[in-house]
C-alpha cells in the first residue's frame, strides 16, 4: 500500500508543478490555489508512505516521478523541446529509479 500512496504522491507532484507553471509566478488565482492544494497533498502522502518505506527510497522515487512526469507534461502539453540530450537524461533518471526500487526489496 505504501508504494501506491507514494506513486499517487508523485502524480500530485506533477500536478502541482504544472499548475505552478500555469500560475505565472502565483499571479493567477486558480492555478495558484491548485498548486498549493496539490503541494500539501503530495507531501502528506509522501510522509504517509515513509511510515514503512526507507527515507532515501521514498524521497528519490517521489522526486523522480515528479521529474519524469513534469518532463513528459512539458513535452506533450507545453510543447517543450524533446532533444536527444533531454531524452538521455530522462532515461538515466528512470534507470536510477528502477535501481532504487530494486535495492529496497
Amino acid at each position: 500500500m505504501a508504494w501506491a500512496i507514494l506513486i499517487l504522491a508523485g502524480v500530485f507532484e506533477v500536478i502541482w508543478a504544472y499548475s505552478m507553471k500555469l500560475s505565472e509566478g502565483f499571479t493567477r488565482l486558480t492555478p495558484s490555489i491548485i498548486t498549493i492544494i496539490f503541494m500539501i497533498l503530495s507531501v502528506v502522502l509522501l510522509s504517509i508512505s515513509m511510515r514503512t518505506l526507507p527515507l532515501g527510497t521514498a524521497y528519490t522515487i517521489w522526486t523522480g516521478i515528479g521529474a519524469i512526469g513534469s518532463f513528459i507534461v512539458g513535452i506533450v502539453v507545453l510543447n517543450e523541446p524533446m532533444t536527444a540530450m533531454r531524452m538521455i537524461a530522462a532515461v538515466l533518471i528512470v534507470s536510477g529509479l528502477m535501481l532504487m526500487k530494486l535495492s529496497s526489496n
